[in-house]
């Protein structure tokens, strides 16, 4: 049974690039976010609890009306929970049957809410990305062509870094100065010497 990592960081935290590092040394990840875009617009149990609750501009024929939807996500965390519990658990699904589909010894799921989405317990262990907060509000103020209002506000939805950080097993650190590579191939070495058995010190 392959081992399953879980990836999250907060917004502008750098979790694509590493994912995309991941991928480059042959694991094959499993992007939440991308696949919870796909099943909002396909998943008929989604399609239905949306309409429920924001109405039927939610849809546009098939396709999403993303800039409503955001808008009520991020207006409150309350909101952005309710939204959360009708995606995430279909989600939660769909990966374990991508996993089982897997034929590698390690597996990824890169998801921004891991931990508040539920899914701490679908890993079998969870890397951080770690990012000053600053730096990551710079990072998604260019990446997204948002004020840095905008940005905040879709922090204050996520849980706090440091206690997300609290609860992750190993971290990689994406400051711009620390090298990434070095990181990622020190934990799977250590996890493919170890079988996944958790005993290294968090940095």
């Amino acid at each position: 049974m392959a081992i399953k990592i879980g990836l999250t960081g907060g917004i502008g935290s750098g979790k694509s690039v590493v994912s995309r590092l991941f991928t480059v040394i042959g694991i094959p990840v499993y992007i939440s976010d991308d696949e919870a875009k796909r099943l909002t617009v396909y998943d008929p149990f989604i399609r239905k609890e949306l309409i429920a609750l924001l109405g039927q501009n939610v849809y546009h024929a098939d396709q999403l009306n993303k800039p409503l939807l955001a808008s009520y996500v991020f207006a409150s965390s309350m909101q952005a929970d309710i939204v959360n519990g009708i995606i995430h658990p279909r989600v939660k699904n769909d990966f374990r049957e991508w996993a089982g589909r897997q034929a590698n010894p390690f597996v990824a799921l890169e998801s921004a809410i891991l931990v508040e989405a539920g899914f701490r317990q679908e890993v079998d262990i969870l890397v951080m990305v770690y990012t000053p907060k600053d730096i990551r509000i710079e990072r998604a103020m260019k990446r997204d062509g948002v004020s840095r209002e905008q940005i905040e506000q879709r922090v204050r939805t996520q849980m706090n870094d440091e206690e997300k950080r609290m609860q992750a097993d190993f971290l990689i650190i994406n400051d711009g100065e620390t090298p990434l590579i070095p990181q990622v191939l020190q934990l799977i070495t250590f996890l493919s010497e170890n079988n996944g058995y958790l005993c290294h010190p968090k940095k």
